[in-house]
């Protein structure tokens, strides 16, 4: 025990008391101090946490929500699925969340349609979250939800009416411009897109790039084709692109289904990157690996869900407040072995 400490008898639990009697300040005090309020100085801030950390002491929560009327806790609804790009911007709206000193949430949707979304956010709301991020790349017709809580939107504009919606995009549209500029920027023509299935979000945005950097260039837009982010779909856009021979670009929407296109165009006798360059989407990093490895943008995951969290946090905490203004998502292009110069033929 540490000296100058007195524990309740028969528990080794240590309360704000003992915190405060460590750091010779006031109970008051530890409360500001361990819910960030202002009106404490510098060195008293530094005591506090010091003797809550040598002590091991920790908030009592449930205490806080009741006093508070918060819980503390942020409700997740996201697409069941098990792709690269879903799970890791998952993975990091957990760190931010448990970052930001609440607690996390979530429940899976089969299918992002409006009904299995209503019933999720309902099933949230029970459970009494202070704020809800939706992560659904799929939202297709309205939602018939009005709430009372913030909404953090990633990825795709709101699909219900909340007390305060938030929208932090995970910056598809540059990463797609910048894909196809590098393309173009090799001395290829044109750039083919293999574009991902026609109801998300996301396949909109990357489409939209893509004709962005075709459209400043004066470039020809080939016709689209479309997948379903994985592999087989690739191999499939592949068998039929590889018919062509004037085809010496693809931008596929999806890292793995560039990995199927190149193993369809290899099958077909056409060299990657000799004969047609691919690009991918996402920054898998298993791609760094395979032969080619696979040239990429890379989303940037971690840096969209803290930002969205941050914004989603300060509208919880400070409602009436305005947070300082978003940040731009970096542009991560990852040039690798599967571009190239287009073949001297049709350079």
């Amino acid at each position: 025990m540490t000296p100058g400490v007195e524990h309740v008898a028969g528990s080794s639990v240590p309360r704000s008391a003992d915190v405060a009697k460590l750091a010779g300040v006031s109970r008051k005090t530890v409360s500001r101090v361990l819910n960030n309020e202002p009106y404490v100085s510098d060195e008293a801030r530094e005591r506090v946490l010091a003797a809550a950390e040598e002590l091991g002491y920790r908030l009592n929560h449930a205490a806080r929500a009741l006093a508070s009327g918060r819980t503390r806790s942020i409700g997740v609804v996201a697409l069941g699925t098990a792709g690269y790009g879903t799970a890791s911007l998952l993975v990091g709206i957990e760190h931010a969340v448990r970052n930001a000193g609440y607690a996390l949430r979530m429940i899976y949707t089969p299918d992002g349609g409006p009904r299995s979304i209503a019933g999720a956010v309902e099933s949230l709301l029970e459970q009494g979250v202070d704020g809800l991020v939706v992560s659904e790349p799929v939202v297709e017709g309205d939602i018939a939800l009005r709430i009372d809580v913030p909404v953090l939107f990633l990825g795709a504009p709101p699909a219900f009416t909340a007390s305060r919606t938030l929208t932090v995009g995970v910056g598809a549209h540059p990463l797609a411009r910048a894909a196809t500029e590098h393309l173009l920027d090799l001395g290829h023509t044109t750039v083919h897109h293999l574009a991902g299935p026609r109801h998300w979000y996301a396949t909109k945005d990357r489409i939209e790039g893509w004709r962005a950097a075709l459209t400043a260039r004066g470039a020809y837009e080939p016709p689209l084709l479309n997948g379903d982010w994985s592999a087989a779909s690739g191999y499939a856009a592949g068998r039929e692109l590889a018919a062509d021979r004037s085809v010496t670009a693809v931008f596929a929407a999806g890292d793995e289904m560039a990995i199927g296109l190149i193993h369809a165009m290899r099958e077909a006798g056409r060299r990657v990157p000799e004969d047609i360059s691919v690009v991918g989407f996402d920054g898998n990093p298993v791609f760094a690996y395979v032969s080619p490895p696979l040239t990429t943008v890379r989303q940037p995951f971690d840096a969209a869900a803290e930002e969205g969290i941050r914004l989603l946090v300060h509208a919880i905490e400070k409602p009436d407040t305005a947070p300082s203004p978003a940040s731009d998502p970096p542009v991560e292009l990852v040039v690798r072995g599967s571009t190239a110069p287009p073949p001297p033929r049709q350079a």
